[in-house]
C-alpha cells in the first residue's frame, strides 16, 4: 500500500487505498449486519414486502411518535444553542483563568453513558436526590416536592446537558478564528453592535452554527437511553419505538421499517453536515487565536460572564457532584421520611461490589466489569485508530474527489443508526461459518468501534489538513519516500491529535451502553450493564451500588476529557 502524501491535490483518486480497510469494516461490520436484520425482519411479514412501511407511515400511535420525536429533537436543539452560543462567544473571544478546566468540566457530560447520565439526574432532582432531600428536611413534608423524572422537562435537560458542548467546541472554535477587522471595519461605518452582529457576524457563524445544530439533532432525533430512563413510559422517540417494538412486542417487521426510516432521514442529516463541515475548513478570512482573543476589562463584563458561566457550570457539573457525593451517602431509617436528618456517610456500596451476598453461581463481581470495560476499551482503541487514521488521510489529502465525497458521510451513519437494530444486526448475520461470532467476546469492541470510528476521524482529519504541503514536498525533494514522509512528517505533527482520538475512542468504549446490552457476553460485563442491572432491580443497596458505579465512570471519564484538554492541538490549523 504506498501513501502518496505529498501529491498535490489535482491528483484526486490516487488516496484510494487508503479507504480499503475503513470501507472493508464498515461493509462487514455495519451494512452487512444491518442488511441482514432487515432481510430477516421484514421477510416475516405475511402481508408482503410494503406493508410495514405503510403501517408505519398511516398507524396514528407510529404518527405520533414520528412527531415527538422531530418536536423534542428540534425544541432540545433549539435550546441548547440558545444556552451554548453565549459560551462560544466568552470562549472564543476572551482569555481568562481555567478556560482549559471549563472546556474539560464540559465535555464530561458528553461522553457519559446514559445511564450514568440519568442516575445523576436521579440524585440530584429524583424522589431521594438532594433537592427534594433538603426541602422534604425544611419544610417537613413527607413526600418528594419536585417530579422531575419521568417527565419533559427531564429530556430537555438531558439533552442540554449533553449537547452544549458541541456548541462550545465546533461554534467556539471557529468563532475564536474569525478576523476582528471585519466586525471592526464594519463598525468604523457605522454599524453599532447589534447590527454588526447581525449583518457581519451572523452570516459568517451561520456554517458553524448550522453544523452544530446539525450534529446535535442527530444525536437527539436518536435519543434513546434518555427517553427511556428519564422520560418514562409516557414518551418514547422512534429509538425507543424501535426497541419496544422489537423487545416487547416482537414485531420485528415494524420495528425494521422504523428502523429503515430513522436510518434514510439520518443519512439526509448527515450529508448535510459533511457538506458543511468542509466548508468549516475553507472559510474567507482566519486569524490565529492570539490575534483575537483579548482579556475582559470591565466590571460589567466581568459579571455578566461570571454570572454565565456560573449557569453553565452549574448545569454540568452540578448532577456529577450530586452523583459521587450520594454514592457515600445512606438513609439511615425507612420509617420516617428521607431528609437530611437521618442520612450518614458510608462506604458500603463501594465495599458491596466485589461482595456475592446471595452466593449465585453465575454472579459476576463489578470490579471484573470493570477489567472488562478497559479491555475492551484498549481494544476498541486500537480498531479505531487503525482504520480511522487511513480514513482521515484521505480526506484531509484528498477531501474534493468524488470517492471522498461520497463516503465521508457514511463514516457518521452508525451514530444514527438504532443500537438495537444494529445489536441484533449482529446477532442475525454473524452466526454461521465461517463468522459465527455470536459467543465471541471480540463483538463488544467490534460494536464500540463502530461508535467510536467517526470521532476518530472527526479528531484527525484537521490536525493533518493543518499540516502545510511545502513541508512534504521539501522530504519528498531531499529523497524521502512516501512512507518515509509519513513516519517522519506526518505522524510526529499530528501526535498530540492522535492521542485525543485515542482518549475520545476510549472513553467513548467504556461508556456505550446501547448495542453492548445486547451483544455482550453475561460472564464478560461492562460497567454501563452492571450499572442497569443494578437500577432495574429494587432496594437501597442495589441503588447505591449503581451509584457508586456511575462515580468511578464518571470519574475515569473526567480523567480522560483532562487529558483530551491537555493535549488537543489548541491553534490547529494557525492560518
Amino acid at each position: 500500500m504506498k501513501l502518496l502524501l505529498h501529491v498535490p491535490r489535482a491528483s484526486i483518486g490516487k488516496s484510494w487505498p487508503l479507504w480499503l480497510a475503513p470501507l472493508a469494516f464498515l461493509g462487514l461490520f455495519y451494512f452487512y449486519p444491518l442488511a441482514s436484520i432487515l432481510q430477516t425482519s421484514l421477510a416475516r411479514s405475511q402481508a408482503g414486502f410494503m406493508a410495514p412501511f405503510i403501517e408505519a407511515l398511516t398507524s396514528p400511535s407510529i404518527l405520533r411518535v414520528l412527531r415527538f420525536t422531530v418536536w423534542q429533537a428540534t425544541l432540545s436543539t433549539l435550546l441548547t444553542l440558545i444556552f451554548g452560543l453565549p459560551g462560544a462567544f466568552l470562549l472564543a473571544r476572551y482569555q481568562f483563568r481555567g478556560k482549559s478546566l471549563l472546556l474539560a468540566l464540559t465535555g464530561i457530560s458528553f461522553v457519559l453513558p446514559t445511564l450514568v447520565v440519568a442516575a445523576a439526574f436521579n440524585a440530584i432532582l429524583g424522589p431521594r436526590g438532594w433537592v427534594n432531600l433538603i426541602l422534604m428536611s425544611l419544610f417537613d413534608l413527607g413526600q418528594p416536592p419536585i417530579q422531575f423524572v419521568n417527565t419533559f422537562t427531564a429530556i430537555i435537560t438531558a439533552h442540554v446537558f449533553y449537547n452544549t458542548t458541541i456548541v462550545l467546541r465546533i461554534v467556539g472554535d471557529f468563532w475564536s478564528h474569525l478576523d476582528p477587522r471585519l466586525t471592526q471595519a464594519a463598525q468604523s461605518l457605522g454599524a453599532n453592535r447589534w447590527q454588526t452582529l447581525i449583518y457581519v457576524t451572523l452570516p459568517l457563524l451561520l456554517p458553524a452554527i448550522t453544523t452544530a445544530a446539525l450534529l446535535i439533532f442527530i444525536f437527539n432525533f436518536t435519543s434513546f437511553g434518555v427517553v427511556l430512563v428519564l422520560g418514562g413510559p409516557r414518551f418514547a422517540t422512534l429509538e425507543v419505538e424501535i426497541y419496544n417494538q422489537t423487545i416487547s412486542l416482537f414485531n420485528l417487521p415494524l420495528a425494521a421499517a422504523l428502523a429503515f426510516l430513522q436510518l434514510t432521514f439520518t443519512l439526509a442529516l448527515t450529508i448535510a453536515y459533511t457538506r458543511l463541515s468542509n466548508r468549516l475548513a475553507r472559510p474567507l478570512s482566519l486569524r490565529p487565536r492570539r490575534y483575537v482573543q483579548r482579556q475582559l476589562t470591565s466590571w460589567r463584563g466581568r459579571l455578566l460572564a461570571a454570572t454565565y458561566l456560573g449557569l453553565l457550570l452549574g448545569l454540568l457539573t452540578l448532577p456529577l457532584i450530586a452523583l459521587v457525593s450520594r454514592s457515600f451517602i445512606s438513609v439511615e431509617s425507612r420509617a420516617e421520611p428521607a431528609s437530611i436528618f437521618n442520612i450518614r456517610l458510608t462506604l458500603d456500596y463501594y465495599r458491596e461490589l466485589h461482595i456475592n451476598r446471595r452466593d449465585s453461581l453465575f454472579f459476576v463481581p463489578p470490579t471484573t466489569a470493570i477489567g472488562v470495560s478497559m479491555g475492551y476499551a484498549l481494544t476498541t482503541v486500537i480498531l479505531a485508530l487503525s482504520l480511522g487514521l487511513p480514513a482521515a488521510w484521505a480526506l484531509a489529502n484528498d477531501s474534493d474527489s468524488p470517492m471522498s465525497r461520497a463516503f465521508d458521510p457514511l463514516l457518521m451513519l452508525p451514530l444514527g443508526t438504532s443500537a438495537v437494530t444494529l445489536g441484533l444486526g449482529f446477532i442475525v448475520a454473524l452466526d454461521h461459518p465461517p463468522m459465527d461470532w455470536r459467543a465471541s467476546p471480540l463483538l463488544t469492541p467490534l460494536a464500540h468501534t463502530l461508535v467510536a470510528f467517526p470521532f476518530v476521524v472527526r479528531s484527525l482529519t484537521p490536525a493533518l489538513r493543518s499540516i502545510r504541503p511545502r513541508l512534504r514536498q521539501a522530504a519528498a525533494v531531499l529523497g524521502a519516500s512516501p512512507i518515509q514522509v509519513a513516519r517522519h512528517i506526518d505522524l510526529p505533527l499530528i501526535g498530540r491529535a492522535l492521542l485525543v482520538a485515542a482518549t475520545f475512542a476510549f472513553t467513548i468504549s467504556l461508556g456505550e451502553f446501547g448495542a453492548t446490552a445486547l451483544v455482550a457476553r453475561p460472564e464478560y460485563p461492562t460497567i454501563p450493564v452492571m450499572i442497569y442491572r443494578f437500577l432495574s432491580q429494587p432496594g437501597a443497596l442495589n441503588y447505591g451500588q449503581a451509584l457508586a458505579l456511575s462515580a468511578i465512570l464518571a470519574l475515569f471519564t473526567a480523567l480522560a476529557m483532562l487529558a483530551i484538554e491537555r493535549f488537543r492541538i489548541a491553534d490547529i490549523g494557525e492560518f
